[in-house]
């Protein structure tokens, strides 16, 4: 399904889905949950998160946030819709936590 506010991209604003570590996931379960995003026409790109490091110019940064393990970016209408797009999503229904974050325009 196509979502129907498509047609007035300008109305779209995009989130991220920021997916928490300790959730049981099969590799297989995400072609089919990305195939319907890319498909809504939502799906602006993705990745799993590895490792890092924090750096501050004076003085000592915190650790990383190590339980960030993916992301996934998307355009909806708003944070209803967003969390609408979140059926599917390996993490969520495997009962994990999924984060919705908002990027403001800038």
């Amino acid at each position: 399904m196509v979502f129907s506010a498509m047609a007035n991209l300008e109305a779209l604003r995009d989130y991220l889905l920021l997916m928490h570590a300790g959730a049981e996931v099969s590799p297989a379960a995400w072609p089919p949950y990305l195939a319907v995003l890319r498909a809504s026409g939502c799906f602006q790109g993705g990745s799993a998160i590895g490792e890092g490091v924090c750096l501050r110019r004076h003085g000592a940064a915190p650790e990383p946030t190590r339980h960030l393990v993916g992301y996934i970016k998307i355009r909806a209408a708003d944070l209803a819709h967003a969390t609408e797009l979140l059926v599917g999503n390996p993490v969520y229904e495997a009962g994990g936590v999924v984060e919705i974050r908002e990027l403001p325009p800038s």
